[in-house]
């Protein structure tokens, strides 16, 4: 008579990855509490939108989360502004210049996959850079389209990027500033939860 079978022992289950998980939910509410940091008083152009992009590319392991969340922490935080604000604020969600803005946060997010797994202040401030740059180009193109006082010619083109040149000095002091509060904070964040390492890029 055979002995019974006996059941081998299961392996250890790692930490959950989910999109539940305590790493995806922490990056969500830092990206969407940066997000709303918007509503307060700010200069112009300092705004934390090109470093929560950079932040989600660079953290998420799942690729779609790292774009759905920047995008929608954008979205809820333009509402909010819109609703503040009303007038000229709410009539640009009908005009081409909020789909620049979006588009720019997701290329910002696939940009900030080259941060995974290679996280360090020097390459952080190099992508916050690029990042200021394409935000730059890609909103005042929008200007440039949508702003009637821009001749819609090489030149106007120029007047429009020349016009935002003194605005984009606080570009990228706001990157550069939100990058070091997320990509820092949550540095620390790691060092004291162990289980986020393995829930997060």
């Amino acid at each position: 008579m055979k002995p019974a079978a006996t059941a081998s022992p299961s392996a250890p289950t790692g930490p959950s990855v989910g999109t539940f998980a305590a790493g995806p939910m922490v990056l969500a509410g830092l990206i969407l509490a940066a997000a709303l940091t918007r509503l307060l008083p700010h200069p112009p152009n300092f705004s934390p939108v090109a470093a929560i992009a950079l932040f989600g590319g660079a953290y998420f392991a799942s690729r779609q989360w790292a774009f759905i969340v920047p995008l929608v922490a954008m979205l809820i935080s333009d509402l909010a502004l819109a609703s503040i604000n009303g007038g000229i604020y709410a009539s640009w969600f009908s005009g081409v210049g909020i789909w620049l803005g979006y588009a720019c946060v997701a290329l910002t997010t696939a940009l900030g996959f080259g941060l995974r797994g290679r996280v360090g202040g020097g390459r952080v401030l190099g992508f916050g850079l690029a990042a200021s740059v394409l935000f730059f180009v890609a909103s005042n193109f929008g200007a440039w389209l949508m702003m009637p006082e821009y001749p819609k010619s090489v030149g106007g083109l120029g007047m429009a990027y020349t016009a935002a040149i003194p605005f984009f000095q606080w570009t990228v002091l706001g990157t550069l500033f939100y990058s070091a509060l997320l990509f820092g904070g949550f540095a620390l964040l790691r060092s004291r939860v162990p289980a986020l390492r393995a829930q997060t890029a």
